[in-house]
């Protein structure tokens, strides 16, 4: 075969091989690379060595490498910092390199990813393909660049004479590189020769010998440092050392005493206190500040308004139900359990474990069903005296105290749940359903439960899931799968507050509040607060308000706390530690220590105050001892608010047929309520103002009323003839409570001022038909904080306006003449109507007094007339006796009407008169001339008599 047919065939079989084996195989690398790069190099030196392999060799193209690429890492810079070239196309060798010089102080590490790329099909590289990302870590090795610097130019410190110390004072440099070996300080050296003074390693310089002030008073050298690369500080540092005379430790300007007057906010406590420890080489001070709360309320200051006003208060979300309400006829489960008082306006019930449980009625258990729910209370475990379980044994279950026990029904199931004490453990056992589920046992582990001090718990269930907040802090439970052989809840709706639920037989002693012989130990304690809400769970902005104090201790400015120095404070606050290692910032810090109470209103009285110290040195055995030093806090009695009822007149008169409207009459229509503030301005600021002192000032302030009541004066009012009227639909939309009874009508609620003016102007007064009243007096008052502070009493009287005509007829003015003449036999009744019990104190009614007056004034004028016709008849008989036959005749055919103006009287005593001297002589003259011309009465005679009422003033009729 020739050459050219030789050709022609391989031609043929390169073309064949191109179409039938086209490139296939995609480039190959590792996974994963670890490279190293210096500070002052640019190439990386990876591990293992950058090669990209192709199956497709040895085709030409195909099986070479034409490159690599470099993508963004996690922290997305690597594609920018770094690059990757190909080395030898035919063996994939790769280089990683910088693409500009590398800081190993601003950044240490970087990560990135590349791909190899192969040439495709041809020189152009048409259908090249790439290979998987690979990820790359580089770290940048140290160059030891910078030398140490020292944190300060100029270090001072005093020392007491004549002793040795381990420290006096610490000197610090630090170093810029970024690595352990470059950046550590290996050693310090004191250049200045000649000083008794010694520094280790760490930078501590002690005396190598008794200083004497007398001979030298201050110690000036100059101290270097090497890091471990052995480059020396760019600058020394001065070291300033003063040899202090002997000295006494302590505290230096404690005050026992420390005064708060209410409004003040925050107060530094230790203004001017300084810790001396005479120059000891201290290295830690720990100073702990006590401020003892517990007797003010439940453990701090709190708003002296009762629990449900303070979750109104609070912004919490209404339909909470009161398991121990204040006994009531309406809630009487509460009656037989002990109370204490309390400072803080609660009620507080006490258990002793045995007959004392309530039992909730199941009228209340009804409302409470469903999963979700939120139990609140405030727990007071055991009393004064009680101490930790110690000697129960494992498993034991004698020792447990049942707080609540309630078993729910829910549509067609019942689940319960019990909360339970036991030793310094709180646990909740819960059955999602008493037929089916095992119940679950959540278990808390809490010093709080055994230290005989007042805590708030708040218990939200969303099962399965339970959150326990403590003092306003949660605490996470164990939860625990109870397999024990523990019966089964009996399916009733029921609960009980101080003990657990019992077998059917036994549970007519519960009910007689009394726990059956040979049952585990009922609740010992005390609790206050207890609701329970059904539906979502109380948000934790709401727990938190609960249980805020609005007293404690705190940190003036954390920013200007000093380097080293730690605080901390416990959630009531009632207790600040500090911690730190310098003296100077440690006295700093204290003096920073404050009180604040954030009550307006603060409850008066004696905090007392403990500082406990603790020191720690380098020699335990010589460091110094401080007693625990003792003071006290004085709260100062705040300033009274004057709350203030106005708008009402001392009397309201209004015709009797309003009253017997369906509405009746608004007793308060303009009741105005101002709540004002007496106080000094503060002098001090207007000094520095250049002011003068400024008297007493009063300022309107917003204020929350908790309570106003109204209340008859007297008797009590009669339900079947009248009655007092509040608009519910007001008194619903806030939330507010009512108790309406013939004695009294008491509105409760913490709300603003504003609402309880449109709450008392909506009371109206209400008569039955028919009912012959003629006076009636009520008296209005408010407070806030539970009675705290207390308005002036407004007092009203309302008086009825009756027709004459349509009350009296003949018939009762002889009955009336009668009363008059035999008193003795009818002093308890006049016109059918019965006078008040002398003996009660009662007073006669004004109107009862004018059916009086109005009686004797028709018999006086009746013996006038008399007197005047029997001297007339004779006169007229003497002179011409037919005469005295017309005057007879006129006499007979002429009618008497009286006339009685209610209005006089009642204008009489409110003094509404223009000129009451004129009226009063006017009265006098027709005084004087219905006595002295009798024969001028005729049909508009008006009679006129006048008497002291029980207020000593005159009325009119």
């Amino acid at each position: 075969m020739s050459f050219v047919e030789n050709t022609a065939v391989e031609e043929v079989l390169a073309s064949f091989t191109l179409v039938e084996v086209p490139l296939t195989h995609k480039p190959w690398i590792e996974t994963e690379y670890q490279g190293i790069v210096m500070e002052n190099d640019n190439t990386v030196l990876l591990n293992p060595p950058l090669f990209a392999l192709d199956k497709d060799a040895p085709l030409h193209y195909a099986g070479e490498i034409c490159g690599f690429r470099v993508h963004n890492g996690p922290s997305g810079s690597g594609s920018v910092q770094f690059e990757a070239v190909v080395l030898d196309r035919s063996t994939g060798e790769g280089l990683v390199r910088s693409k500009e010089p590398l800081d190993c102080e601003n950044q240490r590490e970087h990560s990135f990813t590349i791909q190899a790329y192969d040439c495709g099909e041809g020189p152009d590289g048409v259908n090249s393909k790439k290979s998987h990302k690979a990820t790359v870590h580089v770290r940048v090795n140290d160059v030891n660049e910078f030398s140490p610097v020292f944190v300060e130019r100029r270090y001072e410190a005093s020392v007491p004479e004549g002793r040795l110390f381990d420290r006096i004072v610490r000197v610090e440099a630090l170093d810029a590189d970024c690595s352990p070996q470059y950046s550590q300080i290996c050693f310090y050296d004191i250049i200045t020769p000649n000083v008794p003074f010694a520094i280790d390693n760490d930078g501590n310089i002690k005396n190598t010998e008794p200083l004497d002030s007398k001979r030298q008073r201050v110690f000036t050298f100059w101290v270097t440092a090497f890091d471990c690369g052995k480059n020396r500080a760019q600058a020394d540092a001065q070291v300033v050392i003063t040899v202090k005379p002997s000295c006494k430790p302590g505290w230096i300007g404690w005050t026992k005493r420390v005064e708060y007057t209410p409004g003040s906010g925050s107060i530094p406590l230790f203004p001017s206190l300084h810790l001396e420890t005479c120059e000891e080489t201290v290295w830690n001070i720990q100073a702990t500040v006590e401020l003892q709360t517990g007797h003010i309320g439940k453990g701090c200051d709190r708003d002296s308004y009762s629990d449900r006003s303070v979750r109104r208060l609070c912004g919490a979300v209404r339909g909470e139900v009161d398991l121990l309400p204040p006994p009531s006829p309406a809630a009487n489960w509460t009656s037989a359990l002990p109370t204490l008082p309390s400072s803080d306006s609660s009620l507080v019930f006490s258990f002793n474990g045995s007959n004392h449980v309530a039992v909730v009625p199941d009228s209340v258990v009804s409302a409470l069903s469903g999963d979700h729910f939120t139990l609140q209370l405030w727990m007071r475990r055991g009393g004064a005296n009680i101490q930790p379980a110690t000697t129960q044994s494992r498993g034991s279950r004698k020792e447990e105290e049942t707080i609540v026990c309630s078993t729910v029904k829910n549509d067609d199931s019942f689940s319960h749940y019990s909360l339970s004490v036991h030793g310094c453990r709180l646990s909740l056992f819960y059955w999602p359903d008493v037929s089916a589920a095992r119940p679950v046992k959540f278990l808390w582990k809490l010093e709080q439960v055994c230290d005989s001090e007042w805590h708030h718990l708040s218990l939200s269930v969303q099962f399965p899931s339970v959150t326990l907040y403590v003092d306003g802090v949660t605490f996470d439970p164990a939860l625990i799968h109870d397999n024990g052989a523990i019966p089964n809840p009996a399916p009733r709706q029921r609960m009980f507050i101080g003990a657990s639920w019992e077998p059917e037989e036994k549970q007519k002693e519960i009910l007689n509040n009394t726990i059956p012989e040979g049952k585990d130990a009922g609740y010992h304690g005390l609790l206050s607060g207890v609701t329970v809400r059904p539906g979502s769970v109380e948000p934790h902005s709401v727990v938190e308000c609960l249980y805020a104090c609005r007293e404690g201790l705190d940190f003036g400015d954390l920013e200007t706390l000093g380097s080293g120095m730690k605080v901390h404070v416990n959630p009531s606050q009632s207790v600040l530690v500090l911690e730190g290692d310098d003296i100077e910032s440690f006295n700093r810090a204290v003096q920073q220590v404050t009180y604040r109470n954030s009550l307006r209103f603060a409850t008066p009285g004696v905090r007392p105050l403990k500082l406990t110290t603790s020191l720690r040195c380098f020699n335990e055995e010589s460091c110094l001892s401080l007693k625990q030093l003792e003071g006290y806090l004085v709260v100062l009695q705040p300033d009274a608010p004057q709350i203030s009822l106005s708008g009402v007149g001392p009397h309201l008169a209004r015709p009797a047929p309003e009253f017997e409207g369906p509405r009746g009459v608004p007793l308060f229509p303009e009741l105005r309520i101002v709540c004002s503030l007496t106080h000094a301005v503060n002098t001090a600021a207007q000094v520095m103002e250049g002011g003068g002192e400024s008297p007493l000032m009063s300022d309107a302030v917003a204020h929350t009323l908790d309570g106003c009541e109204v209340q008859p004066l007297g008797e009590e009012l009669n339900p079947e003839r009248e009655e007092l009227l509040v608009d519910m639909d007001v008194v619903r939309e806030r939330g507010l409570e009512i108790i309406n009874t013939t004695a009294y009508i008491a509105i409760t609620g913490a709300e603003s001022i504003s609402v309880y003016e449109d709450v008392l102007r909506s009371v109206h007064y209400r008569l039955a038909k028919g009912s012959a009243r003629f006076e009636r007096r009520f008296r209005l008052s408010c407070s806030e904080m539970n009675g705290r502070y207390t308005s002036n009493e407004l007092t009203l009287e309302v008086n009825f306006l009756h027709s004459l005509d349509s009350l009296y007829q003949p018939s009762h003015l002889l009955a009336s003449q009668q009363q008059f003449l035999h008193p003795s036999h009818h002093a308890g009744e006049l016109s059918g109507h019965t006078l008040p019990n002398p003996h009660r104190n009662s007073v006669v009614p004004g109107a009862a007094t004018v059916i009086i007056m109005v009686c004797v004034g028709f018999l006086v004028v009746m013996v006038i007339l008399g007197v005047f016709r029997i001297r007339s008849i004779h006169r007229r008989i003497e002179g011409a006796g037919g005469e005295a036959k017309e005057g007879t005749s006129q006499w007979d055919d002429s009618a008497l009407t009286i006339i009685v103006n209610p209005m006089e009287s009642y204008e009489s005593r409110m003094g509404i008169s223009a000129d009451t001297e004129g009226e009063g002589e006017e009265e006098e003259e027709e005084e004087e001339e219905v006595a002295e011309s009798p024969e001028d009465a005729s049909d508009d005679q008006r009679i006129i008599i006048k008497k002291e009422g029980r207020d000593g003033n005159a009325r009119r009729y």
